[in-house]
């Protein structure tokens, strides 16, 4: 057996807790090794169109189900997975963290989540990469910053659901 998106997206939206290779290896028995998955995630490429492909049966489903007055919102939310002792690059880099209201190192990444009563299902993600180089008035150092804001970001996540 291989690890497929469909075997890792149903682990991913069937865990209650912490996920890792090593747990979905664990959860088959062995018939897919952690080696299996990090692989397949290396090579693969998971964005936005991919996870709203696989939420959209679903959503669309519930959406029979639900009452005339029951009603779905869009969460959207700017997340920061601190990687305080990893290398720098373009996905890894430091992001201002309102929350704590300082620079952070680590994944900066905005979701979108359809959540109608009990139902919550991820329906977009897109990773912020800093690759352009701009020169900081203030300090004349280099800082690296997005192609697209945000909101460039969010529109193109709504685009895609």
């Amino acid at each position: 057996m291989s690890c497929t998106l469909d075997l890792y997206t149903d682990y991913l939206i069937s865990s209650t807790g912490q996920t890792s290779a090593t747990g979905l290896s664990r959860l088959m028995d062995g018939a897919v090794s952690h080696d299996q998955v990090t692989r397949w995630l290396s090579s693969s490429y998971l964005d936005s169109e991919q996870v709203w492909k696989q939420a959209k049966p679903v959503i669309r489903a519930a959406e029979q189900q639900r009452a005339d007055d029951d009603f779905a919102v869009l969460l959207v939310d700017d997340s920061i997975l601190e990687k305080a002792h990893t290398d720098p690059s373009a996905l890894i880099c430091t992001h201002w963290d309102h929350s704590k209201g300082r620079f952070v190192k680590g994944l900066n990444f905005v979701s979108l989540l359809y959540q109608a009563g009990e139902l919550a299902l991820p329906i977009a993600v897109e990773l912020i990469e800093k690759t352009e180089a701009v020169v900081d008035p203030k300090t004349q150092k280099i800082k690296a910053k997005s192609k697209y804001t945000k909101n460039e970001y969010l529109r193109a996540m709504l685009r895609v659901a």
